[in-house]
Parts: C-alpha cells; structure tokens; sequence
C-alpha cells in the first residue's frame, strides 16, 4: 500500500516554509469536514453528492503522493455516478490512512 508524503508539498513550497505550513493547515482544516461530508453522504444513499466530496477528496490524494489511491477515488467517482459503491470499502481504507497521516502532520 501507498505511503501519503508531503514531497509534492515541499516541491512547491521550495525554501519558503511559511507556504509549505500553510498548505499543511489547509489540509488540515479541510480533510477532517470533508471526511465527515463523505460518510454524511454515504449514509444517506446520495450518490451524486457522494461522488461529488469524492471528487474534492481525490486531489488530497494526489497532494500527498498517492497516485494509486488517486486514481482509484477517479474510478470510484464514475462508479457512484452509475449508483455503483463495490469500492467503497478500498476507498474507506485509504480515507482511514490519509486522516490518521494528516492527524500526525
């Protein structure tokens, strides 16, 4: 399994450190409501809004270095849009590792 990195982070912060903190505090402040969104949604069998959080979500993915992870919340997506959730749990486990990843930062 992919391991969530502030690489990309640090690639566009440079030497600026202010930048790369405040990039930090934004993923901060957002995973956390945007996690809480997913589930809301999830639990009330709202597919497109579902797909829509999942969207937000996947570019976090992508921040932190998860490609693969990335790319399944892409196909995730689509499948919500055709009311499809067989990833869901995959899905449910990479949310889990990137929440626990931007509690620690």
């Amino acid at each position: 399994m992919e391991v969530p990195n502030t690489n990309y982070i640090k690639q566009l912060a440079g030497d600026d450190i202010e930048f790369e903190q405040q990039f930090i505090t934004i993923l901060k402040d957002e995973f956390p409501a945007e996690y809480k969104e997913y589930f809301e949604h999830v639990e009330n069998d709202s597919y497109k809004e579902t797909a829509l959080i999942v969207h937000k979500i996947k570019h976090k993915f992508n921040i932190l270095g998860l490609e693969e992870s990335y790319n399944l919340a892409q196909a995730y997506e689509a499948d919500l849009l055709l009311k499809k959730t067989v990833k869901a749990p995959e899905f449910k486990a990479v949310l889990d590792m990137v929440g626990d990843y931007i509690e620690k930062m």
